[in-house]
């Protein structure tokens, strides 16, 4: 019997009724494998870490979910700009989330310094500040790397505390992320500056990155994490009514810049300490107590003084309180950015140094790569190739093929080599594809008449919406995109003309853009393939480079 050694995704699910799995256990980003890279200034090719990056372990028990995670993101991190000395480095840190969030109806939690959550590939959410507030008797600034302690020490409330996201613009990555001591975390939405319609930074144009999803008007935004009282935290995008109807609309923030022009008050008429008169070195925006909550009763769109609602979203279809990561019409990070000032639940979270309860570790779905059977989608026909390893009286292969992955039937027919020691390679090619999708599976039989069946792959002629490819001269390259968030690695795999394999990447996890190099390839025709979970995409490319 033949030894097949075939490529196809596929989810292996270690549960039954998948979908019924808390989302809290199940949304994270696993990888053992994969390590990061990182920017200095002054070089624009990234530098390995060798740093896990997203979740290396996922444990849970009937009340929690425990997250095991070194805090490093799949894209790039760096280089900080602002003098930072510090770098992304490994965390090892785990983190405890309830499984079940309850609102807190007691006094409202205030969001602190540090982390206030945890983003899907492990790296951490902070909320507005930078450490950095207004000393009234000096009148100047305090706290924070070059600046004198604020009065009371650290962690002691001031009446002008310092956003980071205008005051520490130039000290973020391409990502929109920093360290602290070697923390590396967002503070606001973790899309890349140059995904923006109005571009703020240009950090992109020499050490480009791509932050962990990209914004996608016409979808509802994925889920990107977890705050600290174990509510889920979603991109910008969401359903514009909170049953889910509606469509898709930009979720916006309650909060407005007030119209002053000292800073002697806060929003609700609290007379505190001054700060600094507004101007053009401390521009309104410039401290969080610059900004005011503005209720829209009947907006459903528009999100409560916490930066969240209550609604349906694709994980928790029957509905559940959910922040959003704001930004504004030109995509530009919008206060309160993710979460805060307060939290709506009950602060259970934290990070621990062990589990002290039993768990069962969840092993997330991962595509099963093996070598040799691929779908190539030309313009009027669907080329298969595979390969075999080894041949021990076979007799031929049958093609089989389905609409809908159960029910197959016999396309054609490829007399196999026989017998072999060797890599052997097929190919055949389905002139009649299916209107939408193709599912094909090879069943290889021998002489004697017996015979086993291959995994089954498939490929379908609609227009996938998240990915998109395209060659650009300009910098010798291919470029792949996901509009939305990518959460699983997938294979790449360019085909020239001939069908002969020429180049292989990976579009990992975490990352919302991923390029090949074409300066070494002929000019010509190319087919570039990618594989999910569940299907194969495939692109026609023509390769001229300059």
């Amino acid at each position: 019997m033949k030894t097949f050694l075939i490529i196809v995704s596929c989810f292996v699910t270690a549960f039954s009724g998948f979908g019924q799995i808390n989302p809290a256990i199940t949304s994270w980003l696993q990888n053992t494998s994969i390590t990061g890279t990182y920017y200095v200034s002054g070089n624009s090719t990234a530098i390995a870490n060798n740093i896990l990056v997203n979740c290396q372990a996922v444990q849970y028990s009937a009340n929690n979910v425990y997250v095991s995670t070194k805090g490093v993101p799949a894209y790039p991190t760096g280089p900080f700009l602002d003098g930072n000395p510090s770098n992304a480095i490994d965390q090892s840190a785990i983190f405890k989330f309830p499984l079940s969030p309850v609102q807190n109806t007691g006094t409202a939690i205030s969001t602190t310094g540090g982390n206030i959550g945890v983003f899907i590939n492990g790296v951490a959410l902070f909320d507005y500040r930078d450490g950095v507030a207004w000393n009234p008797n000096t009148s100047a600034l305090c706290g924070g790397p070059g600046n004198p302690s604020c009065p009371g020490g650290m962690g002691t409330a001031q009446a002008w505390n310092r956003d980071a996201i205008p005051a520490e613009m130039d000290g973020f990555d391409c990502s929109k992320g920093h360290p602290a001591m070697g923390n590396y975390h967002h503070h606001q939405n973790p899309s890349a500056f140059d995904l923006d319609l109005d571009v703020l930074s240009t950090i992109c144009n020499l050490y480009d990155s791509n932050g962990l999803y990209a914004m996608n008007s016409s979808q509802h935004s994925p889920l990107i994490g977890y705050a600290y009282d174990g509510f889920p935290i979603y991109g910008s995008y969401g359903y514009l009514n909170l049953d889910g109807t509606g469509g898709i609309t930009r979720i916006k923030s309650g909060y407005q810049l007030r119209n002053i022009s000292v800073r002697t008050h806060w929003a609700d008429g609290t007379d505190v300490a001054d700060g600094p008169a507004v101007s053009s070195t401390y521009p309104l925006g410039y401290f969080r107590e610059d900004y005011e909550y503005i209720s829209h009763p009947g907006q459903n769109d528009y999100l409560d003084i916490h930066n969240g609602r209550i609604c349906t979203t694709p994980e928790y279809p029957n509905g559940i309180y959910c922040y959003f990561a704001t930004v504004d019409a030109n995509r530009n990070s919008a206060y309160p950015y993710v979460v805060g000032p307060t939290f709506y639940g009950v602060k259970s979270a934290s990070k621990v140094t062990s589990i002290t309860e039993s768990v069962t570790t969840y092993n997330a779905p991962l595509p099963l790569t093996l070598l040799g059977f691929d779908c190539l989608k030309r313009e009027k026909q669907i080329d298969l190739v595979w390969s075999t390893s080894s041949e021990v009286n076979s007799s031929h292969f049958e093609i089989e093929r389905s609409g809908n992955g159960y029910d197959f039937k016999k396309i054609g027919e490829v007399i196999c080599f026989g017998n072999s020691n060797s890599e052997i390679d097929y190919e055949f090619s389905d002139f009649e594809p299916l209107p939408k999708t193709s599912y094909y599976r090879l069943k290889q039989v021998d002489y004697d008449e017996k015979y086993e069946y291959s995994k089954i792959v498939n490929v379908t002629n609609d227009k996938i919406d998240n990915f998109k490819a395209f060659f650009s001269s300009q910098a010798g390259l291919i470029v792949i995109e996901n509009s939305g968030l990518n959460k699983q690695d997938c294979p790449v795999h360019l085909y020239d003309a001939m069908g002969r394999l020429v180049k292989t990447t990976s579009f990992l996890a975490g990352v919302a853009n991923t390029f090949i190099d074409t300066q070494t390839l002929y000019d010509g025709t190319y087919f570039l393939i990618i594989r999910e979970v569940d299907k194969n995409t495939s692109f026609k490319l023509s390769v001229k480079n300059i």
